[in-house]
């Protein structure tokens, strides 16, 4: 498993259960002993590291948005703002 497999394995969750959670992708590495795709945050905290972070992005540069209060990834929305940010 590499970090393009885990980016398509993210988008299909995404079309499956129609938003995915950050937390979700990181229990599914740790189970699957791939913590070399995670990285450590400033508080501590396992994140999805950046590789992973960029096959995902290329995948879905103008599909998907990031849901920064609660770590979460969705379809956009017309209501979106441009960029990859959304609100909720």
């Amino acid at each position: 498993m590499d970090a393009e497999t885990v980016a398509g394995w993210m988008l299909e969750l995404i079309h499956r259960d129609s938003c995915l959670y950050q937390d979700d992708v990181v229990d599914y590495l740790v189970k699957a002993k791939r913590e070399d795709l995670l990285t450590e945050n400033a508080d501590g905290n396992q994140v999805i590291g950046k590789a992973v972070l960029a096959a995902f992005r290329k995948l879905t540069p103008e599909t998907v948005v990031w849901v920064k209060p609660d770590r979460y990834w969705r379809f956009r929305v017309a209501e979106d703002e441009p960029g990859r940010d959304a609100r909720g």
